[in-house]
């Protein structure tokens, strides 16, 4: 398997790439900027440079040799200038249909779409222009006829992880998780077809508020 993978430079995504790199999965990473790229080589990780804002960039990062996947975590809060939430997501659906990609994970976030019932008014407030650009990132990816997996997850944390992160499909949950958990889950469903067309909120089973009791989305490997 050849994955793609935007948004590896920091956060959530830079442990999205350890634990693929760890299931010694192919892996080409899109960054803006050479600030992460040693590190990620060192994994055994192709880095490309380009700007997911720009269309041509990506249609020119996802060339060659033939990926199977797409994995995305990039955004960005409003004080990052121009957010890549939905233009940026955009642009890589857009470029991973032309090139025929398999699967295409998108993580999301808490608040977005139908979950917005989960978070309270001033966090929704708060929110509000980037919860909007994720929910047209997750519609376009829905139309756009690629395989999809839609992960939303809680507060984010930066501890180690707990191992106790879970998937839901009731929108109505919402709390926190660590990123190094939502990375297990994404992987999880990357290598999962119980996964394909699914939107899942992802919190950690003893950090989470809301709704007292929902089912858990057991993800099994099939590949």
């Amino acid at each position: 398997m050849h994955v793609f993978l935007a948004g590896a430079s920091r956060g959530v995504g830079r442990e999205i790439a350890h634990c693929l790199a760890a299931h010694q999965i192919q892996v080409t990473a899109l960054l803006r900027s050479t600030a992460a790229q040693a590190e990620l080589e060192a994994m055994g990780i192709r880095v490309v440079l380009g700007d997911a804002l720009d269309p041509s960039a990506v249609e020119q990062a996802m060339q060659g040799e033939p990926i199977q996947a797409v994995i995305s975590t990039i955004g960005g809060l409003p004080q990052d200038g121009e957010r890549s939430d939905f233009k940026g997501n955009k642009h890589l659906i857009d470029a991973a249909v032309k090139v025929g990609v398999s699967k295409f994970i998108l993580v999301s976030s808490i608040g977005s779409g139908d979950s917005v019932v989960a978070l309270p008014p001033p966090a929704l407030q708060t929110l509000a222009a980037v919860l909007k650009e994720k929910e047209q990132a997750e519609q376009h990816l829905i139309a756009s006829g690629l395989t999809y997996t839609i992960v939303r997850p809680g507060g984010l944390k930066s501890e180690p992880a707990t191992g106790n992160g879970v998937l839901t499909e009731d929108y109505r949950v919402a709390g926190t998780i660590h990123r190094a958990d939502v990375a297990d889950l994404v992987c999880r469903c990357l290598l999962s077809d119980r996964a394909n067309g699914k939107v899942l909120s992802a919190v950690d089973r003893n950090m989470f508020y809301g709704q007292p009791e929902f089912a858990e989305f057991k993800v099994t490997e099939t590949a």
